[in-house]
C-alpha cells in the first residue's frame, strides 16, 4: 500500500504540570480507599493537582510558551490557536482567548473545542485543515485540563482517576515526509450518559439543588466505558493505519490516551501491538483528559524514546462518546 503524503507536521511540543503531587497514600487520608486498590484497578500511583489560583489558561499558556520557544516561534507568528478542554475556566469567553491574551498571540484566531479526552487529536485535525487550505502558516494546539475542578471528591470510583496538566504543539505545513498521514474520528451521542456531567449547563442551570446533589460533577459508568473504549480505540487505530498506508509492524510507538492501565493494555492487545511499543505514564499523572497525549509525547522526546523518523500512532477515547486515532511520522 502506498503511504499517504503529509500536509502538516508537528514541529515541537511542550508541557506544563502543577508542582503538587498527590499520591494514592494521600488519597487514603480523605477517602475510604488504599494505594493497593487504586493501583490494581487503574495503574495510577500519583497525579498532579493544580492549586486554587491556577487556571486551565495558566497551564495551557505555560505549555504553549515552551512549545513556541522550542520551535523558534514568536507569539505574533501564530495564525490559529486551538484549545481542547473539558474544564474551561469560564463559559464565556473561550479559554483559547484567555491564553491568547496571556501569551500575546494577537494575530491568531482563537477558539476552544470540546471533545473530552479525544480533544487533542480532534484539534490537530482542525489545525491540519486550516493550514492545508492556505489560511495560515503556524498553528498552536493546546490541551489543558483542570480535572480536579469537576470531579466529585466524595466518589472514590472516579476522583482517584484524574489529574491536572497541559500539553501543547506547534504545527506547520509539512516540508517533507514528516507529519500527519492518516486520521480517523468517530462519535456516538447515544452513549453520552456513560461519562458526563448531568447538570450545571444551560439545560439544568446551576442552583442550590444541583450543588447539594453534586450533579454538576463527573459521573461515569466505569465498566461500560471500559468496554466501549477498548473496542473503539482499537478500531480507530486500524482505520488510521489503513489511511496512512502503514502496516501494523511499521508502528514504532503508540501514544494512547492515559485513562487507566487496563484500557491501555486492552487497546494494545486488540490492535496487536506489544506493550514495549506503547508509551505509558498514567502511573505518574493519572487521566488528564485531552492533555494526556501531548504530555506523553513531550516526555518521550525528553527521555530520548521519541526520535525523528519514527512512525507513531496516537489514539484516544472520551466523553461524548468520542474517539479517534492518528498516524504521524515524527
Amino acid at each position: 500500500m502506498t503511504a499517504a503524503t503529509p500536509l502538516v507536521e508537528i514541529v515541537s511540543t511542550g508541557r506544563y504540570l502543577p508542582d503538587r503531587v498527590v499520591t494514592n497514600r494521600d488519597m487514603e487520608s480523605i477517602l475510604e480507599t488504599s494505594d493497593e486498590w487504586i493501583f490494581e484497578r487503574t495503574g495510577i500511583r500519583e497525579r498532579r493537582l493544580a492549586p486554587p489560583g491556577m487556571t486551565a489558561a495558566h497551564m495551557g499558556a505555560g505549555a504553549a510558551r515552551i512549545a513556541m520557544e522550542r520551535a523558534g516561534v514568536a507569539p505574533e507568528d501564530v495564525d490559529i490557536l486551538i484549545v481542547s478542554t473539558a474544564t474551561p475556566d469560564r463559559w464565556l469567553p473561550a479559554t483559547a482567548c484567555d491564553i491568547q491574551a496571556l501569551i500575546g498571540a494577537r494575530k491568531a484566531v482563537a477558539f476552544d473545542i470540546s471533545a473530552a479526552c479525544s480533544g487533542f487529536i480532534y484539534a490537530l485535525t482542525l489545525a491540519e485543515g486550516h493550514l492545508s487550505t492556505g489560511r495560515g502558516e503556524i498553528a498552536l494546539v493546546i490541551a489543558t485540563e483542570k480535572m480536579s475542578s469537576i470531579v466529585d471528591w466524595e466518589d472514590r470510583a472516579t476522583c482517584v482517576l484524574f489529574g491536572d496538566g497541559a500539553g501543547a504543539a506547534i504545527v506547520r505545513k509539512s516540508s517533507g515526509e514528516r507529519g500527519i498521514l492518516g486520521t480517523h474520528h468517530q462519535s456516538d451521542g447515544n452513549l453520552a450518559e456513560l461519562l458526563y456531567r448531568p447538570a450545571g449547563g444551560a439545560a439544568i442551570p446551576m442552583d442550590e439543588e444541583v450543588l447539594r446533589d453534586r450533579t454538576h460533577l463527573v459521573r461515569m459508568s466505569g465498566r461500560e466505558v471500559f468496554k466501549h473504549a477498548v473496542r473503539a480505540m482499537a478500531g480507530a487505530s486500524k482505520q488510521a493505519l489503513a489511511l496512512s498506508g502503514w502496516e501494523l509492524e511499521d508502528v514504532d510507538l503508540m501514544f494512547p490516551h492515559q485513562a487507566n492501565i487496563r484500557i491501555i493494555k486492552g487497546t494494545a492487545r486488540y490492535v496487536g501491538l506489544p506493550m514495549e511499543k506503547v508509551f505509558v505514564n498514567v502511573d505518574r499523572y493519572g487521566n488528564m483528559s485531552s492533555a494526556t497525549i501531548p504530555v506523553a509525547m513531550d516526555e518521550a522526546i525528553e527521555e530520548g524514546r521519541l526520535q525523528p523518523g519514527m512512525k507513531l500512532l496516537l489514539v484516544a477515547f472520551g466523553a461524548g462518546l468520542t474517539w479517534g486515532a492518528m498516524a504521524v511520522r515524527w
